[in-house]
């Protein structure tokens, strides 16, 4: 029973507890700034100056009333005690001056750096002066009609800091009761000669207690609007920065930037795309510009543009050919997006605009060098291969050159039987009688120099194809190990020539992954071939793959000659050849091929390697 009544007692007295921190306790270091200290000093110090000399006006307006009752007694004043009567213009001249005291101190730097003191200070020696020439003079001096006025007046005029006013009052009442208790003084008047009653104890908490409510209400809201205020600033002034930043991006950006409404006008456009355009400021282009499909080559390029917008809400990479105002064509890619408001009404378009003249330029040229590549390179050099390896296929070489010599004065059958389809059947001529010998190793030699360019040519146009149209995928879920075994299997003999060890730890219990069977094998082959090619014969190579989370992470390990940390930061790139054992020919393609197929399966490719410490490429792959 006793746990329970204490239950049911604590809740509203924790609720009223709750109450009182929230809604009197002291304000935060993190509520009241230096800023907010620094105003509310400000607003304290001009507005005691006002309540002093309010102060010092209602102090004379009572000194004038006791001056006058010395020659003419007011009937209201006889009844108050000798003693006050005829000492109470003491008692006003004593306050004068001590609020002439204040007047002096207020202008001076400790007033104006501690308003708080000489608030105080102004205050005690109003209420206190009477306190004390009435403790002297043997009584206690309930002054009610002057504490009142006292903290009303400074409740209006200064309503920020209840903390002081409450200060102020107590310090009164704590002299009032405890002094004259301990003295044990009584007042003046003879119907009322205690210090205390309920009804004066009763009116003077309460009209304390309502002067300090109002004023730490007042103080509470000025804080809010003072902060308010202040977050209204720092927000206008980031608006500011902010606009001068995104201003700034606007004029001096390299593309062009505008809005257009639907109707086809620029609403806004920025410096870019007015050099873009050929005009010299932007109010030029949207003045100009009424009709934006007049702009395009193609007339039906504004249609589609709307189209698209219609349908996606965007575009990207939208490319078409426009007049500049000279008369000259240029290319230009648009990225744009549709603006709406709330309802999903269209208002106006809005992106970026490039000049991709030079872009396009360059595509042509290198369109123009590629078809020379596969047409004026790659065909003669396939043709001499083909040429090159029938030769062989037919038995031409050392001992064998004699005997089709023979049979070559011996009649023209065998000669037609045996010679390449590629090339012209000789004439039975005197000069086509005689023959240069060439020697097997030499046509193996020729081939493989042949082969060598027919690769340089394919990788270097397999990497402009990678560049420009990005590498294409054939996703399917893949079995790791058998791409392995097969990139092995094609190598063979390349390992066998370098006397080369290849172990395979790759397991078959390893998740299948989404990827492109082909181009993995690309990417096993070529790390391969590249660590046979810049390391010695008798090399030792591992291949191996693990499941790490949700990705495979594959390595192709050899104990070789090791790779420097310069070089291993730039493996990767375009065109980039390192050195090697052998001085190997080639354009330093086919590492950046591996990352382009790696990246494109969404993994990541590297390499770990030191010199003298072997090296060991890795490259993940997402699982399944």
């Amino acid at each position: 029973m006793g746990k329970v009544a204490r239950m049911l007692m604590a809740t509203p007295f924790r609720t009223v507890q709750s109450w009182w921190r929230k809604t009197f306790s002291a304000p935060t270091t993190d509520e009241i700034t230096t800023l907010y200290k620094a105003w509310r000093n400000s607003f304290l110090w001009q507005r005691l100056r006002l309540w002093l000399w309010l102060a010092l006006i209602c102090l004379l307006s009572f000194t004038l009333r006791d001056i006058y009752s010395l020659f003419f007694p007011f009937a209201e004043l006889q009844q108050l005690p000798e003693v006050l009567t005829t000492q109470r213009l003491v008692i006003n001249i004593a306050m004068l001056l001590s609020i002439l005291i204040c007047f002096a101190l207020h202008k001076t730097k400790l007033g104006r750096r501690h308003p708080d003191l000489l608030f105080l200070g102004s205050s005690w020696s109003i209420s206190l002066a009477s306190q004390l020439f009435a403790t002297l003079r043997g009584f206690a001096l309930p002054d009610t009609i002057g504490w009142s006025l006292l903290f009303l007046s400074q409740a209006v005029l200064m309503p920020v800091s209840w903390i002081l006013h409450l200060l102020t009052q107590l310090s009164v009442l704590l002299y009032y009761f405890g002094v004259n208790t301990a003295l044990g003084l009584k007042t003046p008047i003879p119907d009322h000669p205690e210090i205390y009653n309920v009804t004066f104890i009763l009116y003077i908490f309460w009209f304390c207690t309502i002067c300090d409510m109002g004023v730490y209400l007042y103080d509470r809201l000025q804080r809010s609007e003072f902060y308010a205020r202040q977050e209204l600033e720092s927000a206008y002034q980031k608006l500011k920065v902010a606009e001068a930043k995104y201003r700034s991006i606007f004029e001096n950006a390299v593309e062009g930037i505008f809005q257009s409404s639907p109707n086809g006008r620029y609403i806004t456009a920025n410096p870019a795309l007015a050099r873009i355009y050929g005009y010299s400021l932007p109010e030029e282009v949207t003045a100009n510009f009424t009709d934006i499909e007049q702009l395009y080559v193609d007339p039906n390029r504004r249609a589609e543009f709307v189209r698209l917008m219609e349908k996606y809400g965007s575009v990207s990479e939208f490319e078409s050919q426009i007049y500049r105002r000279d008369g000259s064509i240029v290319w230009i890619s648009e990225k744009a997006y549709a603006v709406r408001d709330e309802q999903g009404k269209l208002l106006y378009y809005e992106g970026l605009i490039e000049d991709i003249t030079q872009r396009k330029q360059t595509e042509e040229e290198l369109r123009v060098f590629f078809h020379a590549v596969s047409h004026d390179l790659r065909n003669p050099v396939l043709g001499t291969l083909m040429v090159l390896k029938n030769l062989l296929n037919q038995g031409v070489g050392s001992g064998e050159q004699g005997a089709g010599s023979r049979e070559q004065g011996a009649g023209g059958r065998e000669q037609g039987e045996n010679s390449s389809p590629l090339l012209p059947a000789p004439r039975p001529s005197a000069s086509s009688q005689s023959s240069i010998p060439v020697s097997r190793s030499i046509l193996e030699r020729m081939i493989q120099s042949s082969d060598r360019q027919l690769n340089l040519i394919n990788s270097l146009m397999e990497t402009h194809v990678s560049e420009v149209q990005g590498v294409v995928l054939q996703h399917q879920s893949v079995q790791l190990l058998a791409v392995v075994k097969a990139a092995i299997a094609d190598l063979e003999p390349l390992l066998a020539q370098n006397q080369a060890k290849l172990t395979n730890l790759v397991s078959a219990d390893l998740p299948l992954v989404n990827a492109d069977p082909t181009q993995l094998w690309r990417v096993f082959s070529n790390l391969i071939v590249n660590a046979l090619k810049h390391n010695p014969p008798g090399l030792l190579l591992t291949i191996n793959a693990t499941r790490k989370d949700d990705m495979i992470y594959c390595t192709v390990s050899d104990n070789g000659v090791g790779i420097s940390k310069q070089q291993s930061d730039r493996l990767f790139d375009l065109y980039f050849r390192g050195t090697s054992i052998g001085n190997s020919v080639g354009l330093g393609l086919g590492l950046y091929l591996c990352k382009q197929i790696i990246h494109a399966h969404g993994g990541e490719i590297g390499v770990n390697s030191a010199l003298n410490a072997g090296a060991t490429f890795w490259f993940t792959l997402p699982i399944s």
